[in-house]
C-alpha cells in the first residue's frame, strides 16, 4: 500500500503538536537563562538548585506521593485482582453490574469523581488528610488493575487449575503455587499503571487533600502559582517525566509476555 504524503505531514504535524511542549519544558531545564525566553547556554544548575536544603518541601511532598502511591498500589492490586476473578469466573446480571461499577471510573471525569469523594467525606464528617487521599487513589486505580488483570485472564487456561485439583492440591495452594504465578505479569503490569496514575494524579487529590497532606502534584502547581523557580518546575518536571516513562516502559514490558513462555520454560 502506498504511503499518502499528506496522511505523514498531518501525522507529524499531531505529533509535533503533542510532544513539543514537553521537548521545551525539558530543554528549559538545562538553559541558564531565568526566564526560558532566550538560550543563555547549557547548565546543570536548576538540578543543583531543586536538590538544595531551600526545596525541601518539594522532597517531602515527593515522600508523600510515593507513600500513597505505594498503599493505593497494593491495595488496587489486591482488590482488583479479585475483582477481575470474579467477573471472569461467574455470569450472570450481578456480574454485569458488577463490570460496570468496575469500568466506570475509566470513564467518568475525574473532576467529577473528585467532587464525588468530597462530597462523601463531607457527609461522613471524614476530615481530609493522608488517608482520604489514600482512599480516592485506590478508588480509581483499583479498575485499572482490574482491567489489565481480566485482559490477562482470557488468555488463562482453566485446565492447569483442574490439573491441580486433580493431583490432590487445595484450593489455597492452587491459587498461590498455579494461578497466581500466571497472572502475575498481568498484576504487576496493573500495579505499575496504578502507581503511575497514582503519583501523577493532581485533579482528584486536589479536591480531597487537606493540610500537610500536598502531594508532589500539588506542590508543583503551588509553586507555579506563587513561587519565582520556574526553572526548578521544568527540572523536577523532566525527573517526573522520565520516572513515569520508565515505569510505563517496565509496565509494557511485563504485559507483553504469555503464560505459555513461561510454561515452556518451566517445562
Amino acid at each position: 500500500m502506498k504511503k499518502s504524503a499528506a496522511c505523514l505531514i498531518v501525522l507529524c504535524a499531531v505529533l509535533v503538536f503533542l510532544y513539543m511542549p514537553i521537548i521545551v519544558l525539558i530543554v528549559n531545564s538545562f538553559n541558564a537563562s531565568k526566564f526560558g525566553g532566550e538560550w543563555a547556554g547549557f547548565t546543570f544548575k536548576w538540578y543543583e538548585a531543586l536538590f538544595s536544603p531551600r526545596n525541601r518541601e518539594i522532597w517531602l511532598s515527593f515522600k508523600r506521593s510515593l507513600y500513597v502511591a505505594g498503599v493505593a498500589t497494593l491495595f488496587s492490586c489486591i482488590l482488583g485482582t479479585t475483582a477481575a476473578m470474579a467477573l471472569n469466573r461467574w455470569k450472570g446480571r450481578l456480574q454485569t453490574a458488577h463490570y460496570a461499577l468496575v469500568y466506570m471510573p475509566l470513564v467518568m471525569p475525574e473532576i467529577l469523581m473528585g467532587i464525588s469523594l468530597l462530597m462523601m467525606f463531607t457527609a461522613l464528617d471524614v476530615r481530609c488528610g493522608m488517608t482520604t487521599v489514600m482512599i480516592a487513589h485506590i478508588t480509581f486505580c483499583v479498575s485499572y488493575v482490574a482491567m489489565t488483570v481480566l485482559a490477562r485472564l482470557q488468555d488463562f487456561d482453566d485446565r492447569i487449575t483442574e490439573a491441580a485439583y486433580d493431583l490432590g492440591a487445595g484450593p489455597v495452594y492452587t491459587f498461590f503455587h498455579v494461578s497466581l504465578p500466571i497472572l502475575m505479569p498481568g498484576i504487576v503490569a496493573g500495579g505499575l499503571l496504578a502507581f503511575t496514575l497514582s503519583i501523577d494524579d493532581f485533579v482528584i487529590t486536589f479536591f480531597v487533600t487537606g493540610t500537610g497532606a500536598d502531594t508532589l502534584p500539588l506542590k508543583i502547581y503551588s509553586m507555579i502559582k506563587h513561587s519565582r523557580q520556574m526553572p526548578v518546575i521544568n527540572s523536577l518536571s523532566t525527573l517526573m517525566l522520565a520516572f513515569t516513562c520508565l515505569l510505563v516502559g517496565v509496565s509494557r514490558l511485563v504485559a507483553s509476555r504469555r503464560p505459555g513462555k513461561r510454561l515452556r520454560s518451566a517445562a
